[in-house]
């Protein structure tokens, strides 16, 4: 039994050189995230009654980044259903972060309505648009004050050429010690959805487009500790912390 909290971390480094050693928990980690795709898996969740469209491990890994990080800033790009807004809002409302700025192609009116009816305390701006458009770069830059701890999600679309674009625009907001996470880098590590088609795949995705930008950007690295952590995830090597 363990009594202190001391005990439980050295408790879990333990399991964890178990758990990384393990080849075959690792396939089958994967093998569920590819036949629980077939099932809309992770369309079946939400965060303040908003989907959010996570595997929920990733959903944890995201909150346990945000709780020790604490931005003052969350950009996210591909807002979808709100969901990721509304988990966001919900940790910075906790300890006093500043802003979130959510950009998306296809924001609709009823999602915008839906996010504001939480009553976040977080100051929330959403803003239609396409996240590699200069104007929208610059509007979202514009918002960024001096002193403020930025964080990066990018969730909008998957090709490789859009992601780095994006990558290019928004990773040099992040503050160091602070995170861009790349969503759907495990479509490189996945059979092509046949069930599912997609404008991406093998070769052509959120981890080749990783990749180049840190072949080209010194500044980031994966969280190595995540990913050992994270049997079962959608953005393997994509928790990309700022370390300069």
């Amino acid at each position: 039994m363990t009594f202190s909290r001391s005990e439980l971390e050295s408790e879990k480094t333990e399991f964890l050189k178990l758990q990384t050693q393990d080849k075959e928990l690792s396939q089958m980690g994967l093998d569920f995230v590819i036949r629980s795709d077939r099932c809309g898996y992770i369309h079946q969740w939400t965060w303040c009654d908003l989907p959010i469209v996570q595997l929920p491990q990733d959903v944890l890994a995201t909150q346990e980044i945000i709780f020790r990080c604490k931005p003052t800033v969350i950009i996210e790009t591909g807002v979808a259903w709100g969901g990721g807004i509304a988990l966001y809002g919900t940790l910075m409302d906790l300890y006093g972060g500043r802003r979130i700025i959510g950009v998306d192609l296809n924001l609709a009116p009823s999602v915008v309505d839906s996010v504001m009816e939480i009553g976040l305390k977080t100051e929330v701006t959403l803003i239609s648009g396409s996240s590699t458009n200069l104007d929208i770069i610059a509007q979202v830059s514009s918002m960024i004050l001096e002193g403020d701890r930025v964080m990066v999600i990018l969730d909008s679309n998957h090709t490789h050429e859009h992601v780095l674009d994006e990558l290019r625009a928004y990773a040099p907001m992040v503050s160091t010690g602070q995170y861009c996470i790349v969503s759907d880098t495990i479509v490189e590590n996945i059979p092509e959805q046949s069930h599912r088609p997609r404008a991406w795949g093998h070769g052509n995705n959120p981890m080749t487009a990783v990749r180049q930008y840190l072949s080209e950007f010194d500044g980031f690295r994966p969280d190595e500790g995540i990913d050992r952590r994270l049997l079962m995830s959608l953005n393997p090597s994509g928790y990309l912390e700022r370390y300069l």
